[in-house]
């Protein structure tokens, strides 16, 4: 016996065994009646198969029309995008122009050699719902702004192929800021005139639409005490953080953005190209890697313009009504602030926490969002429930070690002086301790009222 039909035996694959048919003839005739009835007393006529031990073969086999779903993983079923048929309905098309451009700065048809108006696409009733200003046009824009065109047109980097050569023609002071568990963030704060600009897009336009319901960052009326609300007395909390949020919004979807409001293709790429940023070619980077490099390589949102955060939480209003009904289905209540995501809900979330955490994962990365992996958490009622710095197990609190430790610096001060603890070298010391108060005193009034007892002791003069 060989090698390998000793080891098809050991694994059962054995050959199917022929028996010869009987020798003798005289029984061959009643053998042959017994095994192999006529076709008339037979229920079928076709021949019965053999009985086999051997493995069967898969080409023998016929091939399934669908083959069966592996159910380890959870998939998502679209329900609230419907497939559209026939011709899909599209907006008004470009008209192209021959003969001079329609408005200043038009941008030119390469292929056809005539200048295109994409100004005549805007939706006045959409701007009318949220009480937008209208315009179509350049020339609207910067009369709006209270700029000439021609400066307006500087801003956006419209004479240097829309990117600055230097980081000294930028509109933006770059600043790298190291972050507290490893690596680097860029800060791009705006200069003066494009952040006066920007606040006037803020202010007047942008402050106009509102954001999801379960949005709490960056919108009036909503701080860190009403995104830790919901999460109170939960069993089970679970958290996850969005990486690189703002940069992650890019000029396309800020200029979706515009465009789902109501306005022209040419007004919403001039208003995404006030409101993103384009780093020069000369800017150095603290980590000198491709994973440092690209989330700022293409034209982003910048971190530090006054635009930004409405923006990100606009970018952010698909993920937050899938996010929301999905928690809702399963018992839970979402939340997020800026890139926080936050879940929670009763104890018999417990056996469904394999299910949600992919779907979850699935949900944000469809929405073009990725996460941080190493700051996801899952916590349960026998731990110190926290949602964005707040303690949420029984009442919202402020965390106990940041309390008795802006207690201890308010003794020393009362006692040694406070100069002798500001340690961290703060500017205005003074309203530094009085801010640090009035967060205890918004988590906790009784606390914040011992705190602010202790304040009111110090002697300033020492």
């Amino acid at each position: 016996m060989g090698f390998f039909s000793w080891l098809l035996q050991q694994f059962g694959w054995r050959p199917a065994i022929r028996t010869a048919p009987p020798k003798n003839p005289d029984n061959a005739g009643e053998n042959e009646t017994s095994k192999d009835p006529s076709p008339a007393h037979r229920p079928d006529s076709r021949p019965a198969p053999e009985k086999s031990h051997s493995r069967p073969s898969r080409r023998s086999e016929p091939r399934q029309k669908h083959r069966r779903r592996r159910t380890g993983k959870s998939r998502l079923v679209p329900t609230r995008r419907k497939k559209v048929t026939g011709s899909r309905h599209r907006s008004m098309p470009f008209v192209e122009t021959k003969g001079p451009a329609p408005y200043r700065y038009a941008r030119y048809g390469s292929r056809t050699g005539h200048y295109l108006d994409l100004s005549r696409d805007g939706d006045e009733t959409r701007l009318q719902r949220f009480n937008l200003p209208v315009f179509h046009t350049p020339e609207e824009l910067a009369n709006w702004v209270g700029l000439p065109l021609n400066r307006l047109a500087w801003l956006v980097h419209r004479f240097s192929g829309g990117r600055p050569e230097t980081e000294g023609a930028a509109h933006y002071h770059f600043r790298w800021v190291k972050k507290r568990l490893g690596g680097w963030r860029l800060i791009e704060s705006p200069k003066s005139v494009l952040k006066a600009v920007q606040t006037k897009i803020l202010r007047e336009l942008l402050d106009n639409v509102p954001a999801h319901g379960t949005s709490h960052g960056f919108v009036k009326g909503k701080s860190i005490l009403t995104n830790a609300r919901p999460h109170v007395g939960q069993a089970i909390l679970l958290k996850f953080d969005l990486e690189n949020f703002y940069t992650t919004v890019s000029f396309a979807r800020v200029v979706a953005i515009f465009r789902s409001l109501g306005y022209s293709r040419e007004v919403a790429i001039w208003l995404g190209l006030l409101t993103t940023s384009a780093l020069p070619g000369n800017l150095r980077f603290q980590e000198q890697g491709p994973y440092a490099i690209a989330p700022y390589f293409r034209r982003h949102l910048p971190q530090g313009a006054p635009t930004s955060p409405a923006l990100a939480n606009l970018s952010a209003f698909g993920m937050d009504i899938r996010l929301s009904g999905f928690a809702k289905s399963f018992g839970a209540t979402y939340t997020r602030y800026a890139d926080d995501l936050t879940i929670s809900g009763p104890s018999d979330l417990h056996y469904a926490l394999g299910t949600i955490i992919q779907l979850v994962y699935k949900i944000v990365r469809q929405e073009r969002f990725s996460f941080n992996h190493s700051k996801s958490r899952i916590l349960r009622a026998h731990q110190r429930l926290t949602v964005t710095g707040v303690v949420v197990n029984e009442h919202p609190n402020v965390v106990r070690a940041d309390f008795d430790k802006l207690k201890a610096i308010l003794t020393n001060c009362q006692r040694h002086g406070p100069s002798t603890q500001n340690r961290n070298q703060v500017e205005d010391f003074y309203h530094h301790l009085q801010g640090r108060i009035a967060h205890v005193s918004m988590l906790n009034p009784a606390r914040g009222q011992k705190l602010n007892e202790l304040f009111l002791a110090i002697d300033w003069t020492k």
